[in-house]
């Protein structure tokens, strides 16, 4: 019962998650020939408009499923590079503090919902390394890998919550500053310097998931 109505409230939440993504991309679109239009008509919410993408983003990092990379993207473009990646990583912090705590509360049957035994187990090397915290911290800030299994996995370890803030506060920041100043450049009208950093930034990704699997691979067979 307790697993079922848990789905119910995930799923409620990934359609609110998808609704607020929505009421914030639609604009963007809608306005995307004119930047300083957009940029006016975010500016006219002021606070609460802030606060509505901070939601939007907790809710992004909860529901594992939803991709965080256009939010970031939305963010640079509606309130540039360095209030995007300031909003962006309060967000991003707050909603893994809340995984992991519901994870530590919870255990199987929150992370559950979003992966297998299976995936999990993966990574069940960062329970039991004596460096677990670097490796944490250096998988956490490698572009393209899976960020939001690492959150839910790591509310299954005993790491202490101080070490999670500071993991999760700064591990997240090469991918969000990238993305915040690509949504900037796409802003600013600057296209050809957005392709380049999105450019560079799948290349860095697709290095980092190479990098991800060769750390996994080589501490799997280290427990074997």
């Amino acid at each position: 019962m307790q697993k079922k109505t848990l789905r119910i409230l995930v799923i409620a939440i990934a359609v609110a998650a998808i609704a607020a993504m929505t009421w914030l991309m639609a604009p963007l679109l809608r306005f995307v020939s004119d930047p300083e239009l957009f940029r006016a008509w975010v500016d006219s919410y002021g606070l609460l408009g802030r606060l509505a993408y901070i939601g939007m983003v907790v809710l992004q990092v909860i529901v594992a499923l939803i991709p965080g990379e256009p939010f970031e993207i939305a963010a640079g473009y509606a309130f540039g590079a360095v209030e995007g990646t300031i909003l962006s990583t309060l967000a991003c912090t707050l909603g893994s503090v809340i995984v992991f705590l519901l994870v530590r509360r919870y255990g199987m049957r929150v992370a559950g919902l979003f992966f297998s035994r299976e995936k999990l187990e993966s990574v069940r090397f960062l329970k039991t390394n004596p460096k677990r915290e670097v490796l944490f911290l250096l998988i956490f800030m490698i572009p393209g890998t899976p960020k939001d299994l690492l959150c839910y996995y790591a509310g299954m370890t005993d790491l202490r919550f101080p070490v999670w803030l500071l993991i999760c506060s700064f591990g997240r920041l090469p991918s969000i500053i990238t993305s915040t100043i690509g949504g900037n450049a796409l802003g600013t009208e600057n296209y050809w310097f957005a392709a380049g950093v999105f450019a560079a930034a799948l290349a860095i990704s697709g290095i980092g998931i190479l990098l991800y699997n060769y750390i996994c691979s080589r501490n799997k067979g280290k427990e074997e």
